[in-house]
């Protein structure tokens, strides 16, 4: 049965780090999709309603549900705007969805933007533009991720959740 996992939270809080080490650690066939990839790269679209980005996200996840055992979705993934591509999740993935928030204090995503070699890119009038506080989904449990935890903590929680080791 096919697996989701979904990393959600504000920009700098370490989502695409984790989703990075966890494909690696999961091994070959692990479907990583990026929201900020698809968006910006692919799409070079804002993150508004109805953006073009909301449309291939659903069919990345349909794909990843057809084609692969682990799917990871990570991203800002505002609640309001991808709203359809979650209930599309439940959906497709019913029990197999594992769904992780990263609450990580404005302050703790600054600095550790200042780290990312992309740090010139934006900064942070953007990123208190961006802000949502607690952006939590409301028909889909999530974990919450804290400051506290290293990444290495964050990858092993869910590494452990997805198996059961």
């Amino acid at each position: 049965m096919p697996k989701i996992i979904l990393l959600r939270g504000n920009s700098g809080c370490g989502k695409s780090t984790v989703a990075k080490i966890l494909q690696k650690k999961i091994g070959s066939g692990t479907l990583l999709i990026s929201q900020d990839y698809v968006r910006r790269e692919m799409l070079w679209v804002k993150d508004r309603p109805n953006n073009q980005a909301v449309d291939l996200l659903r069919n990345l996840v349909v794909y990843g549900h057809q084609n692969c055992s682990i799917s990871i979705l990570e991203g800002i993934l505002y609640t309001e705007i991808y709203k359809g591509l979650f209930n599309q999740i439940e959906e497709l993935y019913a029990g197999q969805i594992f769904a992780y928030y990263f609450d990580i204090p404005f302050e703790e995503t600054l600095k550790r933007h200042s780290t990312k070699p992309n740090s010139h890119e934006f900064g942070e009038n953007e990123m208190r533009k961006w802000w949502r506080e607690k952006d939590l989904l409301i028909n889909i449990c999530e974990k919450i991720i804290h400051k506290d935890m290293s990444i290495d903590d964050a990858v092993n929680l869910v590494y452990q959740d997805i198996t059961g080791v």
